[in-house]
């Protein structure tokens, strides 16, 4: 049995000590979290300039932008800077501070992309209620809740892990402090925190994933009703890229923390926390808005102003 000592700094193993494979990867890596910067300001910057955006829709999709970005940006710079070889340590403050952000961004996506559904249903099963039901004040309540129980449950979790005795050393086999990783390290019996992680999965992956599923079979027999082909369209480009988003992104959560043996396989843990913290936020702005109609008008008109700008 291992002695409980003060911890002060954990280290970080992350992905291989292979010189020529942590450049390779760095590269990768920076390319993805470039393109997640770029891609989700770019879509906020358009739903703020243009006005033709300013639907609860799009209003929605801001903030999935702001959560995709503060995402990575919790998780990838600290892991680019491993990569590096510039020191894999990171202070117990700064441990705490990741497990907590990660949380917090991780539930409030899971909520926010249930309000995103309910907000597709009403515009396409009640398309003259759509202005009366999706209200401003609707609007800022359901983005409220989704960063508000994000927080509250975020918190609950992260103070329950971090109050705990842990045993040197403290080598946290993960790029980040992702919540499973730092449990495995704590001297005591983590049940209860896991059976927590566990409550919390169900409430906020698989109540939201009913909510959406059951949004989408109203749509389809809305869909199944509409006999035009432009109408059939517009309305599978619209629900289509938000299933491909819902899909990566609970299919993910739910393999890697209500599949079995989701506490044992740390290679797997790595590759699916990568592709939910880096890969998803990339892709994201391309899958929901940028192939949009309306968004691109909104790019080519900024494109124009931009030229006018330099031309005065």
């Amino acid at each position: 049995m291992q002695n409980e000592t003060t911890v002060t700094e954990f280290i970080l193993l992350g992905f291989s000590s292979n010189p020529a494979l942590q450049l390779c990867l760095f590269g990768l890596f920076s390319v993805l979290y470039s393109a997640t910067l770029m891609g989700n300001a770019l879509v906020f910057v358009l739903i703020c300039l243009d006005y033709r955006l300013h639907s609860p829709m799009y209003f929605f999709l801001c903030h999935l932008s702001i959560v995709d970005i503060c995402y990575a940006s919790n998780n990838v710079p600290h892991m680019l800077r491993n990569l590096l070889g510039q020191g894999r340590t990171i202070s117990f403050a700064g441990c705490g501070t990741q497990i907590h952000l990660y949380l917090i961004f991780a539930l409030t996506e899971c909520v926010l992309l249930a309000m995103m559904s309910y907000d597709r249903c009403v515009a396409i099963c009640h398309p003259l209620r759509y202005a009366v039901i999706m209200n401003r004040r609707v609007c800022l309540t359901l983005a409220t809740v989704s960063w508000a129980f994000g927080f509250v449950f975020g918190t609950l979790q992260a103070s329950l892990a971090l109050h705990l005795p842990f045993c040197g050393p403290c080598e946290v086999d993960h790029f980040f402090c992702e919540i499973l990783a730092v449990l495995k390290l704590a001297c005591t019996d983590t049940t209860a925190n896991k059976v927590l992680i566990f409550a919390v999965c169900v409430c906020f992956l698989l109540f939201p994933l009913a909510l959406i599923l059951i949004s989408y079979l109203h749509i389809l027999a809305t869909i199944l009703r509409i006999r035009s082909v432009p109408g059939w369209h517009k309305t599978f480009s619209t629900c289509g890229s938000h299933l491909t988003v819902v899909g990566l992104f609970y299919g993910n959560a739910i393999f890697m923390y209500m599949g079995p043996g989701s506490n044992n396989s740390s290679g797997r843990e790595k590759v699916l926390s990568l592709f939910y913290s880096l890969v998803s936020p990339s892709l994201n702005p391309l899958i929901y808005s940028l192939r949009n109609k309306q968004v691109k008008e909104a790019l080519l008109k900024l494109r124009r102003r931009k030229r006018v700008f330099h031309s005065m």
